[in-house]
């Protein structure tokens, strides 16, 4: 997140502020700094209170105070990357002092996304620089976009808001996909994700989106919601937190090795899409062939789920959504022409898919066909002047096509658009290379 220049410094006048656990949106540099812009001061917790919660110092730096007394802090901040329970002011996060002043209303506990909105750093609708592309939030947690693609289809990541079919998604998303992205690399599906969370549902049933917004541990492929001392599983079932507890060689070893079972699943069987359709008891409508194409896409079988969803089309007809899906799966499969036509398709029936131009000028400059891919890009941001992928990538192809002088105003427009983006770094040194670093 971007600190605004002269922030009005009236907002956090005279407030002492703490923070429990790390800021997704933003740095604890940056957010001292923002606060004393703002007129407050961020002092920290007593050291009983957790402090290792954040995976960031919590040394106090020169303008920062020594761990302050209970009765000295008038707001605390519980940051959303941190696996916060639906009590703020729980015992795992507060020492006995510290409780007591809250719940006689002297300390303020406010949640990360109340914080910024607070400070009018979310519902600015005209900047989006400090929200993440599919594209961007991929590469910030190190998947693949088709799987931020997958989880957003599911619902499982929620934008902030949509420009021309394209999903933004903010910081407090950025923490669940971190958290989705650990249970990927468990081996768990995006389905069985799903239906856990939906089981743990039942133990907190005013809570919309467990994972996002509850203590939800993930523990090799299990989910487990923490409740006071102990952990329980979808089914009810009671797991002792030893990450709560001192632990010998002994208890981590057994720990360790209980876990190695679940994060090495066995890899899912391939079937063909003929297998597929066989083990159904009825004929697949067209939302059933959907789910199936979905389903054969998160095992794996790529190609069982593009047969998939031709068999919708020629049921259903052609859709844009359909055909931008089937691009992005011929281009994992490596038919680069394929997903060339389908991304085409995609356009012919959607102008406003402002995903489907970028990618297609994307895979047209992998083909070799810049100037088309020029085009593309081009069309993109005549559509959505703010869509800093497609800034990016037009960049590099004017860069192939040695035009020099477009290409830098692009990678300007880039960085002021998305400064915090994951490819941001690459955006600054060829700035730096022409001696036109911001």
């Amino acid at each position: 997140m971007t600190i605004a220049a002269g922030a009005d410094a009236a907002e956090l006048a005279g407030l002492r502020v703490a923070v429990v656990g790390r800021l997704a949106g933003m740095s604890k540099r940056d957010v001292q700094q923002l606060i004393r812009q703002r007129g407050g001061l961020l002092v920290q917790l007593p050291e009983t209170a957790t402090t290792d919660l954040s995976t960031e110092s919590t040394t106090p730096s020169a303008e920062t105070n020594s761990p302050a007394a209970a009765g000295d802090v008038q707001l605390v901040v519980v940051g959303e990357d941190v696996a916060v329970t639906a009590d703020p002011g729980a015992p795992d996060f507060f020492d006995d002092n510290m409780r007591a002043v809250i719940e006689a209303g002297q300390v303020e506990v406010i949640g990360e996304s109340e914080f910024w909105q607070r400070l009018g750093l979310v519902d600015d609708e005209q900047n989006i620089r400090r929200l993440y592309t599919p594209a961007m939030l991929a590469e910030l947690i190190g998947v693949p976009v088709a799987v931020v693609r997958r989880w957003h289809r599911r619902g499982l990541i929620q934008p902030a808001r949509e420009v021309r079919r394209l999903p933004y998604f903010d910081f407090q998303e950025v923490a669940t996909a971190r958290r989705l992205a650990e249970l990927l690399a468990a081996g768990v599906s995006p389905a069985a994700i799903e239906r856990k969370l939906t089981e743990l549902a039942r133990y907190v049933p005013h809570i919309q989106r467990p994972l996002a917004q509850l203590s939800v541990i993930v523990r090799g492929s299990r989910l487990l919601l923490r409740q006071g001392d102990g952990l329980i599983g979808p089914g009810g079932q009671l797991f002792f937190d030893f990450d709560s507890l001192p632990q010998d060689s002994s208890v981590a070893s057994a720990a360790g090795e209980a876990n190695s079972t679940e994060i090495n699943p066995p890899a899912p069987r391939t079937i063909s899409l003929a297998d597929a359709l066989r083990s159904t008891a009825a004929p697949l409508g067209p939302d059933e062939l959907l789910a199936l194409a979905a389903d054969l896409e998160d095992e794996g079988n790529l190609a069982a789920a593009v047969e998939a969803y031709r068999a919708y089309a020629a049921a259903a007809g052609p859709r844009a959504a359909v055909c931008f899906a089937m691009a992005e799966l011929f281009y994992r499969l490596g038919d680069i022409s394929a997903a060339r036509e389908r991304y085409y398709m995609a356009i012919e029936l959607d102008e406003d898919l402002v995903e489907a131009r970028a990618n297609l000028g994307c895979v047209l400059a992998e083909l070799g066909e810049h100037e088309l891919a020029v085009a593309a890009l081009e069309g993109a941001l005549a559509i959505h002047s703010g869509y800093a992928d497609a800034h990016f990538h037009l960049a590099r192809t004017l860069d192939e096509l040695h035009r020099d002088d477009e290409a830098l105003n692009h990678w300007r427009e880039f960085l002021l658009l998305a400064p915090e983006s994951p490819w941001a770094s690459a955006a600054r040194e060829r700035l730096q290379h022409v001696g036109d670093a911001p």
